[in-house]
């Protein structure tokens, strides 16, 4: 006798048809029916809590540049994954998430565990929220739900499913289609804003996080060097898209509208591709431009380009307006060549204890394979690691895309098992600030679960570093919950199942990390550093 193939035969089908077998989550009561008789030829990724789920995910699909299935519990399950949600979302990662529901012979009463309003638990953070009507309707709410995750701009989507709708008789296939991933520009306003860029006497290109996604980096290093334009990293990067080796590069720019304003005096043009104009935080007023200094923007969101408070914008694939760019500006050969960052990378005299960031870094600069990828939320020495550590390669730095922590950890793991899946052997390196660590210090599991090439550097200066530094601008004296005594890092790690030192030296933070680089599990360096003035 045939068996009668169901809602979740043909769903599981339709995943393997899209090449989606690799499925993070936290297992749940509502989410057992679509779990239960795990296909072999599928991967369940299990981590100990959702935020450190859809952190996984989302690095684990930039990675791979394929969409990401993560499963969580129900609304307590999605509550606890929104912080990192907001990151996909602001990363335009695309992730399906899913969250049982319960029995939908039960909804109407409001049994314990059901979604009350499932469908807008995850909004604003999704670009689609569904629960199908019909348990029938499931394999073609996950086709929508791929296709509207992958078209520009790329997010995550969200899925709420009923218990029982997993075993309901269905007959298959799914319906399987293919999506367009990238738009083009409208050709006549892109040919006027390289007449622009070409009549610029001095033009600014500014590289957002789009252009590296897109797969624009070795596009953005040509119109660079054919414009011969300085080059500046977008304000909280959460990809690099241009070498910070090269000679036009200039560095990141500030965070806020004054330091943005001010770092662009003396160019006549901006040209903003692959981000918002502009990513800032503090508030520090000034001038968006300087007068007389025009911008131009292009992007693939049309969100990002509606909210941009200055210049033009043009909309189409990042990596495609940027090609096209290439051979329709003319060379600025005639251009001075601008000058490149200041790396001063002044250490202080003697060696000191507890060590300072820049010496923790210049360590680090020596010993780093110039393969590895980083993943930093050292969010109060990230000009540090720009000046010591720069990224040269396409696709070797993350960071997160929004104002959250906990992020960073998790996000390792994601960037290891991706490289595992396509074939690449890269060492992870993770700076992580002690407060950023202890958000989601349950991820190293994982690491340690699954054995992943991932060195930990975890820099313990027992506060909140950064938000001493914007207590200190913004003028607010005497908030409590900055200082963060009384944890013993390295011993968490190790109850995790990963190898952890602590050091104090610069010699012996040399030797702990060369010797993480060739481990076979996780490891985590515990370094004393100073607390470092975050540079707003």
């Amino acid at each position: 006798m045939a068996q009668t193939s169901t809602v979740r035969s043909v769903t599981y089908d339709l995943l393997r048809a899209l090449g989606l077998t690799t499925v993070f989550g936290n297992p749940g009561s509502t989410e057992q029916p679509f779990l239960q008789e795990f296909p072999d030829d599928f991967t369940y990724v299990m981590a100990l809590q959702e935020a450190s789920v859809i952190a996984m995910a989302d690095a684990f699909a930039q990675v791979t540049r394929r969409p990401a299935v993560v499963n969580v519990h129900s609304s307590a399950g999605m509550g606890n994954a929104m912080g990192n949600l907001v990151t996909a979302y602001h990363g335009n990662t695309p992730l399906i998430v899913t969250s049982g529901q319960q029995h939908r012979g039960m909804l109407i009463g409001d049994p314990y565990l059901a979604n009350r309003e499932a469908t807008t638990l995850p909004k604003p953070w999704v670009k689609w929220s569904y629960e199908p009507v019909r348990a029938e309707d499931v394999p073609d709410a996950f086709m929508r739900a791929y296709a509207t995750a992958l078209q520009p701009p790329a997010g995550p989507v969200h899925l709420s499913i009923p218990l029982d709708d997993w075993k309901q008789p269905l007959a298959g296939p799914a319906r399987l289609r293919a999506v367009s991933e990238r738009t083009a520009p409208d050709e006549r306003r892109l040919r006027h804003f390289a007449d622009l860029i070409s009549a610029s006497g001095r033009p600014a290109l500014v590289f957002g996080p789009e252009v590296d996604r897109s797969g624009g980096w070795d596009a953005a290093v040509a119109l660079a060097e054919k414009l011969r334009a300085a080059v500046y990293g977008a304000p909280l990067l959460d990809r690099a898209s241009f070498p910070e080796d090269h000679p036009l590069f200039g560095g990141p720019l500030g965070l806020s509208i004054k330091a943005v304003g001010d770092r662009m005096a003396g160019h006549d043009l901006v040209v903003m591709i692959g981000g918002e104009v502009f990513r800032y935080y503090p508030y520090v007023p000034g001038d968006c431009l300087p007068a007389g200094t025009r911008l131009l923007q292009i992007t693939a969101d049309p969100e990002v380009a509606a909210a941009a408070r200055v210049g033009d914008s043009l909309l189409g694939d990042t990596k495609t307006v940027i090609e096209r760019l290439v051979d329709l500006v003319a060379e600025g050969s005639a251009r001075r060549v601008p000058a490149p960052m200041e790396r001063p990378r002044e250490l202080p005299p003697t060696p000191g204890r507890p060590l300072t960031p820049p010496e923790v870094y210049a360590v680090l600069s020596k010993v780093r394979p110039p393969d590895a990828v980083i993943v930093n939320e050292s969010t109060s020495t990230m000009a540090q690691q720009v000046e010591w550590l720069p990224t040269v390669r396409s696709g070797s730095f993350f960071a997160t895309a929004s104002g959250g922590i906990g992020w960073g950890t998790p996000a390792a793991v994601g960037v290891a098992l991706g490289d595992r899946v396509r074939g690449a052997r890269r060492p992870v390196i993770a700076l992580i600030g002690d407060g950023s660590f202890q958000y989601s210090v349950q991820a190293i599991w994982t690491a340690a679960q699954h054995k992943l090439p991932i060195v930990y550097v975890v820099m313990r200066n027992h506060e909140y570093s950064i938000l001493k530094s914007f207590a200190e601008l913004e003028e607010t004296p005497g908030v409590p919950g900055l200082d963060l005594p009384g944890i013993d890092v390295a011993s968490v790690a190790r109850g995790f199942g990963c190898h952890a030192v602590d050091v104090d030296t610069t010699e012996d933070l040399e030797r702990a990390f060369t010797r993480a680089l060739t481990a076979d599990t996780p490891t985590v360096v515990v370094v004393p550093t100073q607390p470092q003035k975050a540079a707003l």
